[in-house]
């Protein structure tokens, strides 16, 4: 029971936060929120983060060696999440967004407890495993905003035109002001993606201890970048927004996962291969 405890206070931790984010901005008697609420917001967001990261260090740094399961990778992504929806708050009005993705980080705290990874990674004292890890697992978070986001994007313009805007949706930020910052995200992922692909194969044989091989996390890994890449061209050049924006998000992140999260869920999980 008492290991269960840390997991269960980080994943209150964040559910208390998702109450009061709901309370304050998406419920019928949602009020203009004042100095006072975003102070208490974000001191109660970075406690949800601490409690998480003790989590995290716990479970992934166990015996000073580094250990990744698939909860782990989720719970990992989840928490760099919320902790840059924490930092852009400090220049964004983000309070709003920052409702939905509490409780999905409220789950992903208590996957350690129940997808536990035993096994540690080999190479985990090299300085480019560190950074290829952390670059990774950016890349994750910034597209997994980037999938949250162009989904509320959508779901507010389908509002709009029914005419019917429900007072949560009404303290959003404007639909212009989410897709120039969706387009941000999308491009600092890109940027992270492609470090990502590029370290993993000019030091596979000091990461991994083999050279890079074409398998089918490396081939997602690139058609991801490719459909990433591929839209960040034809904004720039043909304007795309709107729908062809959430397709081709939705279809870049769904890669990612197959990737890396998927594999891993396959073997550990479903094979249990851990």
């Amino acid at each position: 029971m008492q290991g269960i405890l840390p997991y269960l206070i980080s994943a209150l931790l964040y559910v208390a936060m998702t109450v009061y984010f709901w309370r304050l901005h998406w419920s019928a008697a949602a009020v203009t929120p004042v100095a006072s609420h975003r102070a208490i917001e974000r001191a109660g967001v970075l406690a949800a983060l601490g409690g998480h990261a003790a989590v995290l260090f716990g479970t992934m740094l166990a015996g000073n060696a580094l250990r990744i399961g698939v909860g782990d990778a989720i719970s990992a992504i989840l928490w760099l999440t919320v902790l840059i929806y924490w930092l852009g708050g400090l220049f964004y009005r983000l309070e709003g967004l920052q409702a939905l993705i509490m409780p999905v980080a409220a789950v992903a705290a208590f996957l350690p407890a129940l997808l536990p990874e035993s096994r540690p990674l080999p190479n985990t004292e090299l300085l480019a495993f560190k950074l290829h890890v952390l670059i990774s697992m950016l890349a994750y978070s910034l597209f997994t905003i980037a999938s949250l986001h162009v989904l509320l994007m959508a779901m507010l313009e389908r509002r709009l035109h029914q005419g019917a805007l429900p007072a949560g949706l009404q303290k959003l930020p404007p639909l212009l002001t989410m897709e120039t910052l969706l387009f941000r995200i999308i491009w600092a992922g890109f940027i992270m993606l492609s470090l990502t692909l590029a370290s993993g194969v000019v030091f596979s044989e000091e990461l991994f201890g083999k050279a890079a091989r074409l398998n089918h996390k490396t081939i997602f890994g690139i058609l991801s970048w490719f459909v990433f890449g591929a839209l960040l061209f034809g904004r720039h050049f043909h304007g795309w927004r709107g729908r062809v924006a959430v397709r081709w998000t939705l279809t870049g992140s769904l890669m990612l996962v197959l990737a890396y999260l998927g594999s891993k869920f396959v073997v550990e999980v479903l094979l249990g291969r851990g």
